[in-house]
């Protein structure tokens, strides 16, 4: 093998999940903070494995929206929501009262979705608390990163 050569092989391995999962993979971001969710889309954009990134700044807004994904569809094909990025803190619904709820939804909307908790707390019983919701496949601290998201992508989406 060719010296460096193996610092460019997570580069290689994004390229290859961009091409096979571009189109395959809805995004839903949920959080309040503005910045954050600038930023992440500004990853997710960057690593290129989403065309689509839909934002909910509360549990109750991203609770509508999976609900009603599939309502007044034209003719075009919808993607659904594959992958959530919940927070925990925020307004009118945080992110364990959306849990409480996404678990009585229908599982038409539940099939194929992972739910990453996304969070700036490192607090263990935050941690432990996550662990007690079967939906949630992850516990990730701020801020999510391409090396976290590719991981995500590898760990969830690659068979």
């Amino acid at each position: 093998m060719v010296k460096g050569a193996i610092s460019f092989l997570p580069f290689l391995k994004l390229i290859l999940i961009n091409n096979c999962m571009k189109d395959k993979i809805k995004i839903l971001l949920i959080d309040d903070n503005e910045n954050d969710n600038y930023f992440h889309q500004r990853v997710i954009k960057k690593a290129g494995l989403t065309g689509e990134v839909a934002v909910a700044e509360n549990g109750l807004d991203a609770l509508k929206y999976l609900i009603n994904q599939f309502k007044n569809i034209d003719s075009e094909p919808v993607i659904k929501v594959t992958l959530i990025f919940l927070d925990i803190n925020m307004p009118k619904m945080g992110g364990f009262e959306f849990l409480d709820e996404y678990c009585n939804l229908d599982n038409s909307v539940k099939a194929g979705v992972v739910v990453i908790m996304l969070s700036t707390s490192e607090n263990p019983k935050d941690v432990e608390l996550c662990k007690q919701y079967t939906d949630v496949k992850e516990y990730c601290t701020k801020p999510l990163t391409i090396e976290k998201l590719q991981l995500i992508i590898n760990k969830h989406f690659i068979t």
